[in-house]
C-alpha cells in the first residue's frame, strides 16, 4: 500500500511514529485546557513549570548584573 503512494516502509514507520507524539501532544493540552475551564484551577505540571521560569529568569538577570 505505501509502495504505491511511493513512500518506503522505513518512512511510512518515521510518518507514524511523529504523527503518534503529535496526536499524544494535542490530547494531553487539550485535556490539561478544559480541566482549567472547568475548575479555574491550573495544573501541577502548569504550576511546576512556572516556577522553572521563573527560576530561570532570576538566574539570568542574576548573571548580567
Amino acid at each position: 500500500m505505501w509502495n504505491e503512494l511511493g513512500i518506503s516502509g522505513g518512512t511510512a514507520i518515521v510518518i507514524l511514529i511523529a504523527l503518534y507524539f503529535v496526536i499524544k501532544w494535542a490530547v494531553k493540552n487539550g485535556v490539561k485546557e478544559a480541566y482549567k475551564d472547568i475548575t479555574g484551577k491550573k495544573s501541577v505540571e502548569d504550576i511546576k513549570n512556572e516556577k522553572e521560569l521563573e527560576e530561570l529568569v532570576h538566574d539570568s538577570e542574576s548573571e548580567y548584573e
